[in-house]
């Protein structure tokens, strides 16, 4: 009678076993320095986690994070075929890195948020893998927002005149004019003298509340070219709260073309704006210069045959006292040189989010933007890196 009463107990053990759907987190988890814990289940949090200095990594296919306490992580991985879906939020401490899935939030819901804490980073972000949703910062002053739709990565960077105590960031694939997310509308006809038309494609939603700049961009999805004819014009937008109407944002650089390419703003304070997209002006923009020559755009081809193996710009002798910059698509510059010959070799020499600095940048297209200041001259245009 006895076995018969523990067969059937562990019969009932396994069944629940195998029912168990979600790590439950009531008290007392903790991770060690260099501990290590894998995540191929849900996770519900309802308590903090103790002394917390290890790697939670979530893994498999789609995950939920929920509960009633917003877990702070040292180290996250996220590596789902789908997505990991927070309906609490998640702070992490130290570094979270994309290798494949998007972190989801809930856009009817800015209170829930991916949290970048103090000195937290992050590497990784693709198309693949990002913020879908909401992706918040603490105490910095510069951060680029690794946000975008659900199938596409549209990041926006803030740098701020001070340090921020808490930024938000959430990018929107909708019409301002019937906005299915947030309260509306924006009606992109009620713009400001100075303003022609406004973006019905997209829009960012930040939050802020020091002066700062920002820097977004386009590519062929944003359809620049049924607002504009001519790049120069594309300014950085927002939907004044107190004038009720879409008002420039200011431009202090761009580079591209109406394909693509980004825009940086004048200085502003987010929290004045319901929300920003991108829009043109009336008035032209100084132009580029090409009254002595053009410049080309450039190859380089890092694979060692000794051809384009650096950014060469033959026209920069006449002008020893020059600046170049490198930006990528999405306007994070990469490479900055004053009196610039020839070293740029694909690798960049900025203190940001670059991934794998010293190993190269990732093959692509890339942005350079040249001043010669020796003839007060301006020029832009692209390079395509290879290996």
């Amino acid at each position: 009678m006895k076995r018969i009463r523990a067969i059937i107990f562990l019969l009932l053990c396994t069944s629940l076993l195998s029912a168990q759907t979600a790590l439950y987190n009531g008290g007392n988890l903790r991770l060690h320095e260099n501990a290590q814990m894998g995540l191929h289940t849900e996770l519900i949090n309802d308590a903090a986690w103790d002394n917390n200095l290890g790697l939670v990594g979530f893994y498999g296919n789609g995950r939920t994070l929920s509960g009633s306490v917003v877990p702070l992580f040292y180290d996250v991985e996220v590596v789902l075929n789908t997505t990991l879906r927070l309906t609490t939020g998640l702070d992490v401490a130290n570094n979270l890195n994309f290798i494949t899935g998007n972190v989801a939030t809930d856009r009817l819901d800015p209170g829930t948020h991916l949290t970048f804490v103090g000195d937290a980073f992050y590497v990784g972000e693709s198309d693949l893998a990002k913020v879908d949703g909401y992706a918040a910062m603490t105490n910095k002053r510069s951060f680029i927002f690794p946000v975008g739709s659900a199938s596409e990565l549209r990041p926006l960077a803030l740098n701020a005149a001070e340090t921020n105590l808490f930024a938000q960031c959430a990018y929107f694939l909708e019409d301002p004019n019937a906005p299915f997310s947030l309260p509306g509308p924006f009606d992109t006809d009620n713009v400001e003298r100075d303003l022609g038309f406004v973006s019905n494609v997209e829009f960012w939603q930040l939050q802020g509340s020091v002066p700062s700049t920002i820097t977004i961009n386009w590519n062929p999805n944003s359809d620049m070219a049924a607002l504009t004819a001519d790049a120069a014009l594309i300014v950085p937008v927002g939907w004044s709260l107190s004038q009720n109407e879409w008002v420039s944002l200011g431009n202090t650089g761009f580079a591209g073309t109406l394909e693509q390419g980004f825009v940086t703003s004048g200085t502003f304070v987010p929290n004045e704006y319901a929300i920003i997209t991108l829009g043109v002006t009336r008035d032209a923009l100084e132009p580029l210069d090409s009254d002595l020559f053009d410049l080309d755009n450039f190859y380089i081809s890092l694979n060692g045959d000794g051809i384009n193996d650096a950014l060469i710009i033959p026209q920069l002798e006449q002008s020893p006292n020059n600046m170049v910059k490198i930006y990528d698509r999405f306007g994070l510059k990469v490479f900055e040189k004053q009196n610039y010959t020839n070293e740029f070799r694909g690798v960049s020499n900025i203190n940001n989010l670059v991934i794998s600095r010293e190993e190269g940048l990732p093959v692509g297209v890339y942005f350079y933007t040249v001043y010669m200041a020796d003839l007060d001259l301006n020029y832009q245009g692209f390079l395509y890196l290879s290996r």
